[in-house]
């Protein structure tokens, strides 16, 4: 994500054309809601204030996760825990209340789990980019984030082809936490993160800003109303793999004989518009909502960074590596830190664990494949 904060237009800047844009934005979600249902324009417009939120407000988690710990800032870190706490906060007693109708991320602790997350963080930091911030590195014109995209999708399918033979190197129970005993201890446990994390971090650094606080209550509002209007927990990878296997099938491939695949629900969805899932939904709204914070501040105008042929190289390897190991851990940083802490998923703080291991593993190895750029 850019470095820049969301500001007016420059003097002289064609408002009107942005003013469009913000137009064409409205105008697409209700072109949703009218070929697909009010529901699903909702999700596009909510997808539309994630994407804004987190390009506008420099909002990630890869980056605030390098910020730790090659500098012991631990600002972004904080606001992450504290959103998910706003998140839990709301959706523990909804899930309670409204069992057959809205579901949790909730997903087993198992050794493919465990490695899949360690190797997501590692790769994340390679592309400086988790899921969501891919998609708003791509949307806002990052030249890494777009080449690493479609290789993110292309490799969460992949592991659909062979999620079955993973997971039968062993998985756990899945363990969720419920109730206000599930909840306490859920806000306790973030809270003490935070402690360690503020304690941890070098003086003058602990402050929060404004713009992070204000990020943190819109992340959490928005996935608040994903939960409610498409009646589970902000998610990313399902959506990107979604995508990859629908150009596979275009092309002629059969996937009836992938048992992923073949599962009902993702049969129906592979069958259906991408129009009527709520994961691609949200997604190709961030990808539009940072596009339109990009607009807003001038244009899509990054450059190119000056790197070495083996660092284009490691950015491909990075996208396919990022799809597939976030599909074995059953989720990136959003679907399974995020959403999985805040709705009570044990898998959830296993994967933040090792997930964390794996980006300091990322952070060091970059300057080993150029990833560093030249100035």
């Amino acid at each position: 994500m850019t470095d820049t904060t969301l500001s007016p237009p420059r003097a002289g800047a064609p408002i009107a054309g942005r003013l469009a844009l913000v137009a064409l934005a409205l105008a697409a979600a209700l072109a949703v809601a009218a070929l697909a249902g009010a529901r699903y324009g909702a999700l596009l417009l909510i997808g539309l204030g994630f994407g804004i939120t987190l390009e506008g407000l420099r909002f990630g988690f890869a980056g605030p996760w390098r910020a730790m710990i090659l500098r012991r800032e631990p600002a972004g870190l904080v606001a992450q825990l504290l959103a998910i706490a706003l998140v839990a906060a709301v959706a523990f007693p909804l899930l309670q209340s409204n069992a057959g109708e809205l579901m949790g991320a909730h997903a087993p602790v198992g050794v493919a789990m465990i490695g899949g997350a360690f190797v997501f963080g590692a790769a994340m930091q390679l592309v400086l980019g988790c899921g969501s911030g891919t998609l708003v590195n791509a949307g806002s014109g990052n030249p890494v984030g777009a080449l690493a995209l479609p290789f993110f999708a292309l490799g969460s399918f992949a592991a659909t082809l062979h999620l079955d033979w993973w997971l039968g190197l062993g998985t756990a129970p899945v363990v969720a936490l419920a109730g206000n005993s599930g909840l306490g201890l859920t806000l306790a446990a973030l809270a003490a993160v935070a402690v360690l994390a503020l304690a941890l971090g070098k003086p003058g650094s602990r402050k929060l800003p404004g713009r992070l606080w204000l990020a943190a209550v819109l992340l959490a509002g928005l996935a608040v109303l994903n939960l409610i209007v498409s009646g589970q927990p902000w998610g990313v990878v399902y959506g990107l793999g979604l995508w990859a296997a629908k150009g596979v099938q275009a092309l002629g491939a059969d996937l009836t004989g992938v048992a992923f695949w073949a599962a009902p629900g993702n049969a129906e969805r592979l069958a259906q518009s991408v129009l009527t899932d709520v994961t691609s939904l949200t997604n190709i709204g961030i990808l539009a909502g940072a596009a339109l914070v990009a607009a807003w501040r001038g244009g899509l105008t990054a450059r190119l960074p000056r790197l070495s042929a083996r660092a284009w190289v490691a950015v491909v390897l990075a996208g396919l590596v990022l799809g597939y190991s976030s599909r074995l851990a059953f989720g990136c940083n959003v679907g399974a830190f995020f959403s999985g802490i805040s709705t009570g998923s044990l898998h959830g703080w296993v994967w933040f664990v090792a997930a964390f291991a794996g980006s300091y593993v990322g952070i060091k190895a970059r300057p080993a494949l150029g990833l560093e750029a030249r100035p």
